[in-house]
């Protein structure tokens, strides 16, 4: 029994790296889109696909929810209105938040690289303990070192010449990071309390929304334009949105929380690479070591937050 579940947990461990692959990689892959299509047109294409794509996971983990879920196994008719309600309005409110993130995000890639932007996103880690505070999640003290040292990174990466002059495409990307803090805290709120995929599949549903909203208003867009930048488009919204996502409700289950996050983090080390290996980009002997802090201070917080977790838990 004890290697069966270390196999699974080996297992576990080796698709959560594919899955930080795959997401580390989407980075040279929205930097590519943008050569084709606006930033809006780009966030809209890849989660409607998203959604669309997880479409039947969804139906078939509904039902297995609802045979394990002992709310549907009553006759309370209002605890089942209560779980639609919250299914809709949670995946309303990280589908909003995923969709500022990514479009923010996505315009700040057109300005700066992929390699700088993963790394700044990777950001949201040390974001969500310090927000937790304001939900009464007080962090543990070396939160506020490795917030030092993601700072001090930051300004490695961003600021040109030792001077204060942030690139607007850093700003923009500093922003997603917040924005996807918002986005984690409510996922963390509201998965506990719905079908974590189905709650996915609304939040998808909601991100498109928001890249719709911004085509019709900001871009003037044309199904070619789709169909010139289609390869950039299905790795995002298949791969890094639908199987990605996916991978990770899957594999979380069956490995240590603290491993889990840390091998998810290896998506900044990624995108960098892909900038190198594809990309062509090349980051000066500042930016790199900017890039080495900002990575210290994500996994030093992952670990040291997962383990209080564990304890606690």
């Amino acid at each position: 029994m004890r290697k069966k579940r270390n196999s699974i947990r080996n297992l576990s461990n080796m698709l959560l790296l594919i899955t930080s692959i795959i997401w580390g990689f989407a980075f040279i892959a929205q930097s590519i889109g943008m050569n084709y299509i606006g930033p809006w047109t780009f966030v809209f294409a890849r989660f409607i696909l998203a959604a669309i794509i997880l479409v039947p996971v969804t139906v078939y983990s509904e039902k297995l929810y609802r045979n394990s879920d002992p709310r549907f196994h009553t006759k309370n008719e209002n605890q089942v209105k209560e779980y639609k309600r919250e299914c809709i309005f949670g995946g309303a409110l990280t589908g909003l938040f995923l969709g500022l993130a990514s479009i923010t995000q996505q315009i700040g890639i057109q300005k700066t690289s992929a390699g700088k932007a993963g790394f700044i996103t990777a950001l949201y880690v040390i974001l969500v303990p310090i927000l937790g505070i304001f939900l009464k999640k007080m962090p543990q003290k070396k939160i506020w070192i490795c917030a030092a040292l993601a700072l001090l990174g930051l300004y490695r990466i961003s600021m040109k010449d030792a001077s204060f002059n942030i690139g607007s495409g850093d700003l923009y990307v500093i922003v997603c990071a917040f924005v996807f803090s918002f986005q984690i805290i409510s996922i963390d709120h509201y998965s506990a309390r719905v079908n974590p995929v189905l709650l996915a599949n609304i939040q998808f549903l909601f991100a498109a929304t928001v890249g719709f909203v911004g085509m019709i208003v900001f871009e003037k867009w044309e199904w070619n334009q789709i169909l010139n930048g289609i390869v950039p488009v299905l790795y995002a919204g298949i791969l890094s949105s639908a199987v990605g996502y996916t991978l990770q409700t899957l594999c979380q289950r069956h490995t240590d929380p603290s491993i889990a996050s840390l091998i998810m983090s290896l998506e900044s080390v990624f995108s960098a690479l892909g900038g190198f290996l594809i990309l062509k980009e090349r980051m000066t002997f500042r930016e790199l070591s900017g890039c080495a802090f900002v990575f210290a201070a994500v996994l030093i917080a992952q670990i040291d937050i997962k383990k209080k977790s564990s304890a606690s838990g």
